[in-house]
């Protein structure tokens, strides 16, 4: 899966969980800049992602997770790991 593949499906995920269907994400958001991407979302994102993708965070790895294109990085390479 490339990296447009992943951004569009994370946009999904986004405008579920935020209820926002208009929301166009780009690599270089951030919380700041997304209405609604608070903790208490983004705990709902996090697992909303990881079955998606049927992938798992570590806490390390969630602490490092600052833009969407850090989500799509790492997705990116948990999915090449699997093969």
């Amino acid at each position: 899966m490339d990296s447009a593949e992943i951004l569009q499906k994370l946009e999904g995920i986004f405008r579920n969980i935020l209820a926002d269907a208009t929301l166009v994400l780009r690599p270089e958001m951030t919380p700041a800049d997304i209405a609604g991407w608070d903790s208490f979302n983004n705990a709902s994102l996090i697992a909303a992602i990881e079955k998606e993708f049927g992938v798992r965070f570590r806490t390390a790895e969630l602490q490092e997770l600052k833009t969407v294109g850090n989500y799509v990085a790492l997705l990116r390479g948990k999915l090449a790991q699997r093969g």
